[in-house]
């Protein structure tokens, strides 16, 4: 009898230990899954001030409706070590009136030129993240209303991408 409490005692505290690592082992797991999520997918809060400007011209830009502008499509070796992979993007440019359409078609090449330059020095790891095409949307914007002057250019769209 007294071999049997022994072994029931011994049962209970190993059934007991177990609970205790697995509870462990799952409190650990959320930690480290918390602090991995902190570190690489959560938004930086650097610069707040700045996108709350950013945000305040937007929102004047998305009032406004322009004439929508397609850009021949672009067809570019990425910059990846071996070379072999390549970037299609397919643009519509919305611009705020006609004299910036007219002044898209006289600066046609110093367009193609900026945007051909920078569209290569592009890599295929810098395209894979939904904030990355936003990034690069935001690049062309920028290097078209050095061209076409401030305000010209209200909106991006991309209307094709094959990254290969």
């Amino acid at each position: 009898m007294a071999d049997e409490d022994l072994g029931q005692e011994e049962k209970k505290k190993g059934g007991i230990l177990k609970w205790i690592i697995i509870l462990v082992v799952l409190i650990a797991l959320g930690v480290g899954g918390y602090f991995a999520y902190t570190m690489f997918f959560a938004a930086p809060e650097d610069g707040a001030a700045t996108e709350e400007v950013v945000d305040g011209e937007q929102e004047a830009l998305e009032s406004l409706e322009g004439t929508l502008v397609p850009l021949p499509v672009f067809l570019v070796n990425l910059a990846d070590p071996l070379g072999r992979r390549y970037l299609k993007l397919g643009l519509e440019v919305e611009v705020r009136d006609a004299d910036v359409v007219a002044a898209m078609t006289k600066y046609e090449a110093r367009i193609k030129d900026s945007l051909l330059l920078y569209l290569s020095s592009l890599t295929y790891d810098s395209l894979a993240t939904m904030q990355a095409k936003m990034e690069l949307k935001q690049e062309v914007a920028d290097r078209l209303t050095q061209i076409l002057g401030r305000g010209s250019v209200l909106r991006v769209y991309i209307t094709e991408m094959v990254i290969q």
